[in-house]
């Protein structure tokens, strides 16, 4: 059986499928009218990898989009030396047909813990803050705060249970999905569970890790997270289609986003929902572009020094073959970033270091198919084709 949709809620979670493990299918929604295959010409001119290897990534992205009932989705592949790929196929709106493009705004999940580990590893690099100091030394009230440190939150080892696991928190949510939150809310559905595990002893994908660490930057800098991760990680990374939202604001243009993980389990309308019960670990924006330059960035350390981000990539195993976690950051076949997924939208941001390959993903959808992420489907399809020897969400072997 499969969790029912309020248990899988977001955990914005890394490699759901793979590591929440929801063992059976979500029905597929409704496929859409077949729309327009747009292309952008300056950094994707035609057989730009290839009439043979663009005519394969074409045939196997339309294989999966049509399986897994994705409605819209954009693919950015780029391979210096080889060229480049970019494709948004699909609908953006199941009612008015408006075609996906590549210049739309999304909800970007999780990826958003890129960005706020990012800035905490700057407090490190000040020397305002050490990886290793105990949360209690910045947070009070937390469990077992004195033994669980910033590095233990960052890298999913803390042991605290995920407030997007909370009940109630789940039905307050999808009973009124627009309302706000204040990362002490959120707190406060974790902290009335006892801890699933010491820490530094297993891994375990949690939301409140990095509303914690959200709070810790706030605290040691006396600003928002919104403005510290603006002017710290995203001006100096000249991405200026991100942001952090206050609250539901949407900038235009962007996608309708489907989701299914609602009180009746049917797919509905997610794109107003408030996104800030994800906070420091789930709320932001971005568009194609924005992604495409953070990819590398990311993965290679250019906004900290050479030590914080050797720190950062040391990855542990995560309990799925091929893929380990560092300090908010994933790493699947080589492949160096991060997923989102939370209501209505997925993304997949990576980058492989020996190819200097970047791979970004978007779609309006976080319905399961057969019990997997249709990003990992995606991303999987894409790799397997163009990069055999690294791939993305590798499977299983089977016993």
């Amino acid at each position: 059986m499969r969790r029912t949709p309020p248990r899988r809620l977001l955990a914005a979670a890394l490699l759901a499928a793979s590591l929440l493990s929801p063992l059976a299918a979500a029905p597929a929604t409704a496929q859409p009218a077949p729309a327009a295959v747009h292309q952008v010409k300056a950094h994707c001119p035609p057989g730009g990898l290839g009439h043979k290897l663009t005519a394969r990534l074409d045939k196997a992205i339309a294989d999966v989009r049509r399986e897994a009932g994705i409605p819209g989705l954009t693919v950015g592949l780029w391979m210096p030396g080889k060229g480049s790929y970019v494709r948004s196929t699909g609908v953006a709106d199941k009612i008015t047909g408006a075609p996906m493009r590549p210049d739309l705004h999304a909800r970007i999940g999780s990826e958003t813990k890129t960005f706020t580990v990012t800035a905490l590893l700057q407090l490190v690099d000040d020397g305002r803050v050490r990886l290793d100091d105990p949360i209690a030394k910045y947070i009070r009230g937390v469990p077992d705060g004195r033994r669980i440190t910033l590095r233990h939150l960052a890298e999913m080892r803390s042991g605290l249970f995920s407030y997007t696991e909370d009940d109630d928190f789940v039905q307050a949510l999808l009973s009124d999905p627009r309302r706000p939150y204040t990362p002490r809310e959120l707190l406060s559905y974790a902290f009335k569970h006892p801890n699933n595990a010491p820490p530094n002893t297993t891994f375990e994908y949690s939301n409140t890790n990095i509303v914690l660490l959200g709070l810790v930057i706030e605290k040691v800098t006396g600003r928002h997270l919104a403005d510290v991760i603006h002017r710290r990680v995203l001006r100096p990374a000249g991405m200026h289609r991100t942001l952090f939202p206050h609250g539901a604001e949407f900038p235009e243009p962007h996608a309708r986003g489907y989701t299914n993980q609602t009180l009746s389990g049917e797919v509905e309308d997610a794109t107003d929902w408030n996104p800030s019960w994800a906070w420091a670990a789930g709320a932001m924006i971005s568009d194609l572009q924005d992604l495409r330059r953070w990819a590398p960035i990311l993965a290679t350390g250019k906004l900290l020094s050479p030590e914080t981000q050797k720190q950062r990539l040391k990855t542990l195993p995560t309990g799925h073959p091929g893929t380990s976690y560092g300090l908010g950051i994933v790493n699947s076949g080589g492949w160096i970033g991060h997923n989102g997924s939370l209501p209505g939208y997925e993304t997949v941001t990576v980058y492989l270091p020996s190819k200097k390959a970047t791979l970004v993903l978007i779609m309006n959808t976080d319905v399961l198919h057969e019990g997997q992420e249709p990003s990992s489907l995606v991303a999987r399809a894409i790799t397997e084709i163009v990069t055999p020897k690294n791939i993305y969400d590798r499977p299983a072997p089977l016993n």
